[in-house]
């Protein structure tokens, strides 16, 4: 990986070789959370506008000389990435936008964002010669870890919260993880994970954690630049949970920077439901300094009361001029229902918070009818059908007799 410089820490600035540390910052443990560093003037003689225009692998590799694998490591055999981005003007024109792009990682191998950091993950893993890899997730990434560790033979051990979708636990036992349930908090779980990991070796593929998996999240943001033909969105909405992928999208953004892709920074928006908003109010606030509280939101994808990525995610927002946002699960059901009826994306509550929240600041009057607008859905409504039956009622039930269809008509 001769075009990795190394490890920096977000919070003291240390920098480390690659073979120093496997996951976070000794002094600061497992708030030290590592930044990847790159050479760009060595990437920019293997990654060009040029040759990405000839390269017909559609999918995160295309961007392989911007990822820290090495060249001869075998990658998963599941296509993950360059999900589409659709521009959709009939809900543009519902909402008074003239240029709404929607980009859809419900697309993704097991319908989730997640995947793209998974598929780093086991990467990873199989370079460092481990055997068992292990996460803790409210669904998405654990289905995702469990799916593409099943890809390559590695072994999974998951652990979830007792609430987490039946859908999403149904994926991970399909794939062959080992599932554990802990009655408890998403919280409560990572924190278990990261101590399991250490009592029995497994390589941990939580994504604020390990340095690794933010760089798999990146690659959706240089999708949607390439997507647009380089000309990047004004303002990115996406949802945000842990705020891995707040962090993460900022990394490929900044990276598109350094290599001159594009011309400017677009502000990143990060969406969190109002039951589960510890970043907005840091963010209101002026701090990175986060005050945990017991999440409650039916968007459980993002219901996380202690970020884990804290630091990354709110510089992310505060260094584009972004905000955050933060929606109730009423305007979220909304949300999904008007991506389902007016651009045919089935998204699941988290997956379509981001786009709930530029419905909130364009009925506020502060969206420009002229400015691009990308929104990140990140997960299929596939996984938490209960939610999606909330959103829009049950369907009629009638005889089967046409006089029983026209009382109903």
């Amino acid at each position: 990986m001769d075009h990795v410089r190394g490890l920096k820490c977000v919070l003291c600035g240390d920098e480390y070789s690659v073979g120093e540390v496997l996951y976070v910052c000794p002094k600061h443990g497992d708030e030290g959370i590592l930044d990847v560093l790159y050479d760009y003037d060595l990437i920019a003689t293997r990654l060009t506008k040029e040759g990405l225009a000839h390269n017909h692998d559609y999918s995160i590799w295309r961007y392989a000389p911007l990822l820290p694998i090495r060249e001869e490591t075998p990658r998963p055999p599941l296509h993950v990435g360059w999900t589409p981005v659709y521009q959709s003007q009939r809900l543009g024109e519902k909402l008074g936008l003239a240029h709404l792009y929607i980009k859809d990682d419900g697309r993704n191998p097991t319908a989730s964002f997640k995947d793209r950091a998974s598929a780093v993950g086991v990467v990873k893993a199989q370079e460092l010669g481990y055997e068992i890899i292990t996460c803790a997730s409210t669904g998405n990434a654990a289905s995702s870890l469990a799916g593409f560790a099943a890809s390559v033979g590695l072994r999974s051990v998951i652990f979830v919260p007792e609430r987490a979708p039946q859908a999403k636990v149904a994926q991970l036992l399909i794939f062959g993880a080992r599932v554990i349930m802990v009655k408890g908090t998403y919280d409560q779980a990572f924190d278990l994970c990261l101590e399991a990991a250490k009592e029995y070796g497994w390589y941990s593929r939580n994504t604020a954690y390990n340095p690794y998996l933010s760089e798999g999240k990146k690659t959706a943001s240089l999708e949607i630049c390439e997507q647009l033909e380089w000309q990047a969105p004004d303002r990115i909405f996406v949802s945000v949970g842990d705020g891995c992928i707040m962090g993460g999208l900022w990394k490929g953004l900044r990276d598109l920077l350094a290599l001159d892709f594009i011309e400017r920074m677009p502000q990143l928006i990060g969406v969190q439901a109002e039951g589960s908003a510890p970043l907005v109010r840091a963010w209101e606030e002026g701090t990175e300094e986060i005050v945990p509280l017991i999440p409650e939101t039916l968007a459980d994808s993002i219901a996380v009361g202690k970020p884990r990525d804290r630091v990354k995610a709110l510089r992310a927002v505060r260094e584009t001029g972004g905000q955050y946002v933060a929606v109730t699960d009423e305007e979220i059901l909304e949300a999904m229902r008007l991506l389902g009826r007016e651009a045919a994306v089935f998204a699941e509550p988290a997956g379509a918070a981001g786009f709930a929240g530029l419905l909130k600041l364009a009925q506020q009057g502060q969206i420009d009818p002229d400015e691009r607008i990308a929104v990140l859905v990140t997960g299929s409504g596939l996984k938490d059908v209960d939610s999606a039956i909330r959103a829009v009622g049950k369907p009629d039930l009638i005889e089967p007799t046409i006089s029983a269809l026209r009382r109903l008509m």
